[in-house]
């Protein structure tokens, strides 16, 4: 998104269930929002040549860490809840190689391995296929060793295990190698993407809310709150507008620089 590693919001899975549960319609459709915003302002600011300093300060950072932390918590409920997960995390994961290779062809300068779909999708897919696996761990403890875990985890990217910045343990250049080790959450020293979620560590973050739909699934499931029409729709169309949504941007972006 603004570094060789760096964050970008994505989509989240949408199983039947989570259809009628406005509240997280609601919350998805209010993500997706900020995720255009962000990158509009992205565009603008690396793209487009606007100078806004404050892009580049805490404020914007924190915005985009709530962005995509939201996204892969919801996700991560929402396979709690999901019937066809597995076959939903494998259209994901294509959907994100589809990306990797158009980005890789049309815009070299701009391309993304490993980005916000590959993660969710493959988050899906393992989660699929151990759900029998983890629905027998407790729930409370599950999410708490998996939040743990995802801070623990945090800067694996970077060469180091730690607690919040701090590290704890240097971590040896061979798990640095190639693409393969980048999947997994060692990128290799010249590795560039503008979207990186590796496995390590937000498969622990996707946990967490796997976890936490175990804890309260049944209690939110049961709010009768009927949301707000526009973001309910929306977020129930998260993944389509995550896929269209940064074309269509640029389009007009570009149409208003042409204008200017």
């Amino acid at each position: 998104m603004t570094t060789p590693v760096s964050q970008r919001s994505g989509s989240t899975d949408t199983p039947r269930t989570a259809d009628r549960c406005a509240m997280l319609d609601t919350l998805r459709g209010f993500t997706v929002i900020n995720m255009i915003l962000y990158h509009a302002v992205w565009d603008l600011v690396y793209l487009f040549g606007v100078d806004w300093e404050w892009y580049h300060g805490t404020a914007a950072y924190a915005w985009q860490q709530w962005i995509c932390c939201t996204f892969i918590l919801l996700s991560g409920f929402c396979s709690g809840m999901g019937r066809h997960t597995v076959r939903r995390g494998a259209v994901v994961f294509l959907l994100g190689a589809g990306i990797t290779l158009v980005t890789v062809l049309c815009m070299p300068d701009e391309q993304i391995w490993f980005g916000v779909l590959t993660l969710i999708g493959s988050s899906m897919l393992l989660v699929g296929l151990c759900k029998p696996f983890l629905t027998k761990i407790p729930a409370v403890a599950g999410g708490i060793v998996s939040l743990l875990l995802f801070g623990f985890t945090r800067h694996v990217n970077r060469g180091f295990l730690g607690i919040w910045k701090f590290e704890l343990i240097r971590l040896p250049d061979w798990l640095y190698q190639n693409y393969a080790t980048a999947y997994l959450g060692f990128p290799q020293t010249d590795f560039y993407s503008t979207d990186y979620f590796a496995l390590l560590p937000w498969l622990f973050l996707f946990l967490t809310g796997f976890f936490v739909y175990q804890m309260i699934g049944k209690i939110v499931l049961s709010v009768r709150w009927k949301g707000i029409p526009g973001l309910n729709f929306i977020g129930r169309h998260a993944l389509e507008c995550y896929i269209v949504h940064q074309p269509a941007v640029y389009g007009l972006l570009y149409v208003w620089h042409l204008l200017q």
